[in-house]
């Protein structure tokens, strides 16, 4: 029954990378090598070391911002450039929320799945997020700001080192049809939005030193701080030099 789980548990994994490889910045497995760069490969380390120079903001929410310099490009050129990297990188079009060429401001909002992934004593937990980027546009100069609240967990119960010693008959019969708390069944495969629990970024480690979930937020902490540097380099790459690379007017 345990190894039953693992797999099924596996297969909505292997969906959710399927369906949203095509809809951000990078997939998880690179994100992981970017942030490996970056931080190494201490989870604990890092973002003990990452929590002194991070805050939360007044709705307690991670948040970056950074504004990039563009002298002489008019709001226009700036919208243009930045319409069509979105448009490419982001292909799922519901990720764009908001697209206001006359306000100068296009929102994101799009999931990164499985940017964390632990096993513990009795389960199992994989963390992705759903980020909201917002850039603002004006003559010579554009400003992102990228949000997180939340982790989004998919929580494997009775999955973990031990769960098959907990893997009881009424467990059995209680798990036959519901996945964790009943909020996604367990062949669900039609949304990777769907998730068993939320944890508040501002409530768990290292924003909250004593958590039993620490070595799982460890890893997800350093990993959104990753993508959001991952998010400010590509848009000030669209910025300086285009999609490909070759896009300026002498054509």
């Amino acid at each position: 029954m345990k190894m039953l789980k693992f797999w099924m548990f596996a297969a909505i994994l292997t969906f959710c990378g399927a369906t949203c490889a095509q809809a951000q910045v990078m997939k998880a497995a690179d994100l992981e090598k970017y942030a490996k760069q970056r931080y190494g490969d201490k989870w604990l380390d890092a973002a003990a070391n990452l929590a002194s120079t991070l805050t939360l903001d007044k709705n307690e929410s991670l948040t970056y911002q950074q504004v990039i310099e563009a002298p002489g490009k008019t709001k226009q050129q700036l919208y243009v450039a930045l319409n069509y990297w979105v448009t490419a990188t982001f292909k799922d079009k519901q990720a764009i929320t908001l697209n206001d060429k006359e306000a100068g401001c296009i929102i994101i909002s799009s999931t990164i799945d499985g940017i964390a992934d632990h096993t513990g004593t009795v389960n199992r937990y994989v963390v992705s997020i759903t980020p909201i980027i917002k850039i603002d546009i004006k003559d010579g100069r554009v400003r992102v700001t990228y949000t997180v609240q939340n982790y989004d967990i998919l929580k494997a119960e009775d999955a973990g080192w031990l769960g098959g010693l907990l893997d009881n008959s009424d467990n059995r019969q209680n798990n036959q049809n519901i996945h964790s708390d009943g909020k996604r069944m367990k062949e669900d495969k039609t949304d990777r939005r769907l998730y068993d629990e939320q944890w508040e970024i501002a409530k768990h480690y290292p924003f909250v030193p004593k958590d039993t979930q620490k070595r799982t937020c460890s890893k997800a902490l350093v990993m959104t701080h990753a993508y959001s540097n991952a998010i400010m380099d590509k848009v000030e790459e669209a910025l300086k030099n285009g999609i490909v690379g070759n896009e300026d007017d002498e054509w």
